[in-house]
């Protein structure tokens, strides 16, 4: 048995972990980053990256499919499974290598094998010990499922999906939330036949009621089906489908089901309790700085309750290794954080919808404008129908923007100074929008809520 000593061990080497590991080298700590798979995690394997990279070939595809409405001559001949493979892989191994090159250039010890944390806090790998002034926990998260609903055959959770080597014919997905409804996005414009059950009563509801229901009208017009609050009951299948019964006894049958119910932080079997880190459901308990109960132990990321998000975790890695250095970075609340669902049509937010505002301050307390994006220039050009909506307090600053359309994610950071700045749209209403941009959306509800509207009534 060997044991290590560095300033900081890092046990996970998701987005949280290394966002950790690479602030705290930039700070001069000595750096252990312990990962059982590839670091990048999730998000950059299985996740985000691979995920939006398929979204990307369901873009062109519509491409294809609509450009003799802009005059170009094209032909869909149909889709290349292995070829799209091929070039999700490819992206992911690009970012991979850069990642594990930035990681190499920080002096970082990066440490393949499975990290278990011991009761004195150091962390067990195999027969080595790898001891830190500080640990960081950065588990990760699992695709959840269902009681009475096992994965395996023609039940899928998103890794399974990505790995598919066919285009489904029909597909069915059990959960309405992001996962759900970007694999829906995804296998229409491959041409499948596609049905979201949800047991909550809109699609993607955690959002604005206004974004639900827009991004429902939008699914139908491209032909996704969907069952809105009614919850799951069984499932059964054979060697060519699967058929779910939900609890009012409605079927639907597919030749594949995807279980996109939400993650689970994996915190199981690792030591945790038995080190003293206290779990509730599963999750890490901390406080506002992201400390555990045990002195010296900190943890981030998907294993920490609240937005289960890549870009949290970035954040939320940063300022642990920033407080161990003895830095003071602020702490942001999941309501400043932005969150993007990458479907067509986008959906995307930050602060709190309109119902949340309601119930906090009063319907007195607050206004709110919705900008269609019909009136705007860009988006009839590329295409896309949505809206733009700004909640903000009468006479005070904005609380929440939500934006649904093709590429309005890309707008969202806007949103995010807004909101976290506390701006009043009279602050914002005397800035340009370049023209044309979808960014003159969010201008054109800014210009309305500060009582003076351009391109509106």
């Amino acid at each position: 048995m060997t044991t290590h000593n560095f300033d900081l061990v890092v046990l996970g080497g998701g987005s949280g972990g290394y966002a950790a590991a690479l602030r705290a080298s930039e700070l001069g700590k000595s750096v252990a980053l312990i990962e059982k798979d590839k670091v990048g995690g999730t998000c950059l394997h299985r996740g985000c990256i691979p995920t939006k990279a398929l979204l990307h070939a369901a873009e062109v595809a519509e491409h294809v499919r609509d450009a003799a409405h802009v005059g170009i001559r094209a032909t869909l001949d149909g889709i290349d499974p292995a070829g799209v493979r091929a070039y999700r892989e490819s992206i992911v191994a690009k970012k991979f290598k850069g990642l594990e090159g930035l990681v190499k250039a920080r002096g970082i010890t990066t440490v393949a094998g499975f990290g278990r944390l011991q009761a004195d806090r150091s962390v067990a790998v195999g027969d080595d010990i790898y001891v830190g002034a500080d640990v960081v926990l950065a588990t990760g998260s699992y695709s959840r499922t269902l009681p009475g609903l096992e994965i395996g055959g023609r039940i899928l959770t998103s890794e399974q999906a990505l790995a598919l080597d066919e285009i489904p014919d029909r597909v069915l997905i059990l959960g309405g939330g992001v996962i759900g409804v970007e694999f829906a996005s995804v296998w229409r414009s491959f041409g499948a036949e596609v049905t979201i059950v949800e047991a909550l009563p809109h699609l993607v509801p955690n959002e604005d009621i206004a974004m639900s229901k827009g991004l429902e009208r939008a699914f139908r017009r491209r032909g996704i089906q969907y069952s809105l609050g009614v919850r799951f009951q069984s499932v059964a299948q054979d060697d060519s489908s699967v058929t779910i019964t939900l609890e009012d006894g409605k079927e639907f049958s597919a030749d594949y089901l995807l279980v996109a119910v939400g993650r689970g932080p994996l915190t199981a079997d690792l030591g945790f309790e038995e080190a003293g880190v206290v779990l509730d459901r599963g999750f890490v308990t901390v406080d506002q700085e992201l400390r555990t109960g045990v002195p010296g132990v900190w943890a981030v990321g998907d294993i920490v309750p609240g937005l289960q998000l890549a870009h949290r975790g970035f954040q939320q890695g940063i300022a642990v290794a920033e407080r161990i250095a003895g830095l003071s970075p602020a702490v942001i609340p999941d309501s400043q954080i932005p969150k993007v669902t990458y479907s067509s049509p986008e959906v995307a937010s930050v602060g709190v919808t309109e119902e949340a505002a309601v119930t906090a301050h009063g319907t007195d307390a607050i206004s709110s404008y919705e900008y269609n994006l019909a009136g705007n220039g860009k988006s009839e050009i590329i295409g896309t129908g949505g809206l733009v909506k700004v909640v903000r307090l009468k006479d005070g600053p904005v609380i929440g923007v939500h934006l649904l359309g093709d590429r309005v994610g890309e707008l969202i950071t806007e949103g995010q100074l807004a909101v976290a700045w506390e701006a009043h749209p009279e602050d914002i209403a005397p800035l340009i929008h370049a023209h044309p941009t979808q960014s003159e959306a969010l201008g054109e509800a800014f210009l309305a809520l500060a009582g003076k509207p351009l391109h509106a009534l």
